[in-house]
This record gives C-alpha cells, sequence and structure tokens, in this order.
C-alpha cells in the first residue's frame, strides 16, 4: 500500500507539473506581485514538479526527490499565500478553497517527508 501512495503522489506532481504549461494564466495569477518574470517561474516550478516527481518514483533517487519536493513546496508556499489574498481582496466566493488550500500545503510536506526514509 506504501508503493500506491507513493506513486499516486508522484503522478499528482506530475500532473500539476503539466498543468502549468497547459493552464499557465492560473498560476501567473498568484505569482506573488514581488517577484519578477512570473510566466518564467511559473515554467521553473512545472518543470521541478515533474522533474522531481520523477525522482520520487525511482528507488534510487527517491530520497533526494522527496526532499526537492518539500524544498519545492516551501519555496511556492507564498503563491499560496497571495491566492487567498488574491480572493479575499476580488471577495472571490471561493476564498475559503484558497484558505483550506493552506493548511494542506504541509500536509503535502508530511506527505513527502516520509519517503525521504525510503
Amino acid at each position: 500500500m506504501k508503493y500506491f501512495f507513493l506513486y499516486l503522489m508522484s503522478a499528482f506532481f506530475i500532473f500539476a507539473g503539466i498543468s502549468h504549461f497547459t493552464t499557465p494564466k492560473m498560476f501567473v495569477g498568484i505569482v506573488p506581485k514581488f517577484l519578477p518574470y512570473p510566466l518564467e517561474l511559473v515554467h521553473i516550478s512545472g518543470v521541478c514538479e515533474i522533474l522531481f516527481a520523477i525522482l520520487l518514483a525511482i528507488p534510487t533517487t527517491r530520497h533526494i526527490g522527496a526532499w526537492l519536493l518539500i524544498l519545492l513546496l516551501i519555496a511556492v508556499f507564498p503563491a499560496n499565500i497571495q491566492m487567498a489574498i488574491t480572493f479575499y481582496q476580488e471577495h472571490n466566493p471561493y476564498l475559503w478553497v484558497t484558505i483550506l488550500r493552506l493548511p494542506l500545503q504541509f500536509a503535502l510536506i508530511w506527505w513527502a517527508w516520509i519517503y525521504t526514509k525510503m
């Protein structure tokens, strides 16, 4: 069962990384305003998600893939905060989703951390 969740996590991040290229506008909108080159940052984070997910799926690189995903999740956390702020300012009815997404980031970090020991 632990391998099911491992490969589920890997597939989740590959899909998320691909979505950075298929729907970049959504991601550009949540890049914090103080960061330059938002589209390029979206593409870079998408490549990282795909690459790190692949590393996670391979037994010999699983440890480093898990740690890299943890670092990536920490690095993109400001985008989740920016999304919540933007939704609040725009009175978006889905603000609650962005608020629930914040602790989800910590759950994803914990999930990746499990695989640092495999």
